[in-house]
């Protein structure tokens, strides 16, 4: 273990497929890391040494030194925050909030002066600022950017896959001043082997998730119509990558690279953008209808 501070006393609320990996990357790290979670049974289970989400074995997780538990007041102990938490859909297909919001207001709660909140959820551009900042202010009495700092990392955890683990994957950071930029890129440096960008704004970081997730989507619809295409001609999708690829630009598209988009967006998932732009709705079965996301009004270039 070959960063160990007495200046980090992180807590990582959510203990999903993205939440567990970066709370037992940390724990490697530092000592004392906590990982909290709003669900008894999914605390007890990681308490035991098991994972239903595939994520970690049992072996991985007998390696470090990590603390479960879904008491919330385990939060008021740590000054380095990371909230990971799903933003599902609602039933009008328009992105969901409320388990962000409702760990917001947890954190809140439990909030001490002189920390730093990290969101890795994936949120339109602002939300981080204009909808999580105001939750944590009103529920601690505290004020953003005084008494605590907000910092925005998007997840890139790709559930299941052995190889792309978080270490080895580029980790974009982002805060609401230089300080606390330099503070959440030093933790993240820590646990991340492949390297921190620094975002210049907490906005630039949210926007790039949501077009790096679109740019993702948009390939696995692609590649999905492609695919009809060629068995209907009767040749095969995979000669048809390997001639198209030899071209200077092309853009890789390895089979078997994604069956679809991630868990939490079968079959279709928004993505809100802020007034002005239309949603993004990203697809895996055939008959979703799909937006790309555009501006209703020009915008400058």
């Amino acid at each position: 273990m070959s960063t160990r501070t007495q200046d980090y006393r992180i807590c990582v609320v959510g203990l999903g497929y993205v939440g567990l990996p970066v709370a037992h990357a940390f724990a490697a790290k530092f000592d004392g890391v906590i990982g909290y979670d709003i669900s008894r049974a999914r605390v007890d289970e990681l308490t035991r040494g098991q994972d239903s989400t595939g994520e970690l074995t049992g072996e991985q997780l007998a390696q470090v030194d990590l603390v479960f538990t879904n008491d919330a007041s385990a939060i008021a102990k740590c000054n380095f925050i990371v909230v990971a938490v799903p933003t599902p859909i609602n039933i009008d297909r328009n992105p969901d909030f409320t388990i962000l919001q409702s760990a917001c207001r947890t954190v809140g709660a439990n909030l001490s002066a002189g920390s730093t909140i990290v969101f890795e959820s994936t949120v339109h551009p602002g939300a981080t600022e204009d909808i999580c900042g105001p939750i944590l202010e009103e529920a601690s009495g505290l004020t953003a950017g005084v008494d605590f700092k907000l910092a925005y990392s998007p997840e890139r955890i790709n559930p299941g896959d052995k190889v792309h683990t978080i270490d080895q994957i580029v980790k974009v950071v982002s805060g609401q001043d230089a300080e606390t930029l330099d503070l959440v890129a030093t933790a993240y440096e820590a646990i991340i082997d492949a390297g921190v960008h620094r975002a210049s704004s907490i906005k630039v970081a949210e926007a790039a998730k949501v077009l790096e997730n679109t740019q993702r989507d948009i390939n696995i619809a692609l590649m999905n119509e492609m695919a009809k295409i060629c068995h209907l001609s009767g040749i095969r999708s995979a000669d048809v990558l390997a001639a198209a690829g030899t071209k200077w630009n092309s853009c890789p598209s390895p089979r078997g690279s994604s069956a679809g988009t991630a868990s939490g967006s079968i079959p279709i998932t928004s993505r809100r953008m802020p007034k002005g732009w239309a949603t993004i709705r990203r697809l895996s079965w055939p008959g979703a209808e799909s937006t790309m996301a555009c501006p209703a009004t020009s915008q400058p270039n």
